[in-house]
């Protein structure tokens, strides 16, 4: 047999498949209809929506390829349907050169970003990245540089207020990182990493400014304040503010 005869064959038989499971979904009452009672709340007119704009509906909130059985159980269509309308989706995506393509991939369908458009993704990711910290997360990492390696709840009562938020982005921006734990508490401690040395232009932390020329005079403080000059040096009770 040659190759073409080959490949009619197996078309055929997946044809008989697809048949096979309509002959099927017939006995068993056929695709349930709008109104139909076997439907749950909320799933009622799947099978009489229109095709193409329900595949594209599905697929753009799975997170791994979606195969043809699957989709078609879920829409109540033939795979033969399904699989029929996902290479037209396809193809339509690529003539008509849109930023985005519909593959076959490891057994299913999924949404990629199509090649020639990989520099506009890379610009948009990096640009997060990139993006100013604020006046927030400039002072939690300060407060991180000076004392590390610190606890958060430590950082938290430095500041005046929750800090956990921020930390996460300075974790996400790879300028902190986790250096073990705290005997006492067990809380995870933080320090500063090699990322923010490089990007502060600092050879080590013994380079970071002194911090007493930017410290108010004492009598300053005692005159603004009748409780005296704060003290840094907290403890982890955990009862510091919380922003609302």
């Amino acid at each position: 047999m040659s190759g073409h005869d080959g490949g009619a064959s197996a078309e055929a038989s997946a044809d008989e498949t697809y048949d096979i499971t309509e002959s099927l979904a017939q006995a068993a009452g056929g695709p349930a209809a709008a109104g139909d009672p076997r439907l749950p709340a909320g799933a009622l007119g799947v099978a009489e929506l229109e095709l193409k704009p329900a595949l594209e509906a599905v697929l753009m909130v799975v997170d791994e390829p979606a195969t043809e059985e699957h989709l078609a159980r879920v829409l109540q269509r033939s795979r033969r349907a399904v699989a029929l309308a996902l290479r037209e989706l396809s193809e339509d995506y690529a003539r008509q050169g849109r930023g985005f393509d519909l593959r076959p991939v490891a057994g299913g369908w999924r949404f990629y970003s199509r090649a020639e458009y990989a520099d506009a993704v890379e610009s948009f990711v990096l640009d997060g990245q990139q993006a100013r910290l604020t006046q927030a997360a400039l002072e939690t990492l300060a407060v991180v540089a000076y004392r590390q390696p610190v606890s958060r709840s430590r950082v938290s009562a430095v500041r005046g207020v929750n800090c956990d938020g921020v930390m996460r982005t300075l974790l996400q921006r790879g300028l902190v990182e986790e250096a073990g734990t705290e005997p006492e508490t067990g809380a995870i401690l933080y320090r500063t990493t090699n990322y923010f040395l490089e990007r502060m232009g600092l050879r080590g932390l013994e380079e970071l400014p002194q911090l007493a020329p930017f410290l108010p005079e004492a009598d300053a403080v005692e005159g603004d304040s009748p409780e005296g000059i704060p003290s840094f040096d907290v403890d982890d009770s955990g009862d510091s503010q919380t922003d609302h």
